[in-house]
């Protein structure tokens, strides 16, 4: 199926199905990996609220959830040099558990950014889930990118919390844009 977002096309890439599967599966392997721990999930906003939201339905430990708001977009299709933080962390990490919850990881500038920061509060671990990668895109590999729910081409996506000009986070399933 085709829509169009703004000034651009798109067709279906991921169905809500598959995601939910993946959410699932993910969150069996944090359930086993964190089950002597009370992990903090730290989502970052504003993409990655239906994934961690879908993802935490699965989650049957002890765990906490927090959020950041990072953003490296500002509504194109191309991620930016630079990263805008609108919400810090307002939670103490000293010696948690860390599972960052993101949407899409492309270049993993915005990533290692987040990562660098959080060291500074000094948690026990960090680990990253997020639900798309871009191999392709990736311009350091990120040794916390543990928990991957899809690896996809170098394709812009919208739909399930991603977005085209703050359009299209409503969408069940994702979408690439048509070239």
């Amino acid at each position: 199926m085709k829509i169009k977002i703004a000034d651009l096309e798109f067709e279906t890439l991921i169905n809500e199905n598959n995601i939910l599967e993946r959410a699932k599966a993910i969150g069996q392997q944090l359930n086993a990996d964190y089950q002597d721990s009370v992990p903090v999930f730290i989502g970052v906003l504003n993409g990655s609220f239906l994934f961690i939201a879908d993802l935490i339905k699965q989650i049957d430990i002890n765990c906490e959830i927090a959020f950041t708001k990072l953003a490296s977009y500002y509504g194109g299709t191309t991620s930016k040099l630079k990263i805008r933080e609108d919400i810090d962390l307002a939670m103490d990490i000293k010696d948690r558990d860390v599972v960052i919850i993101e949407d899409i990881v492309d270049t993993g500038n915005t990533l290692n950014y987040l990562i660098d920061k959080l060291r500074l509060r000094m948690p026990a671990s960090i680990n990253v889930c997020s639900l798309l990668l871009k191999p392709a895109a990736l311009q350091n590999p990120i040794e916390e990118l543990k928990y991957i729910g899809f690896e996809i081409e170098n394709d812009f996506v919208v739909g399930y919390g991603l977005d085209y000009q703050e359009m299209g986070r409503n969408l069940r399933d994702i979408y690439k844009k048509v070239n």
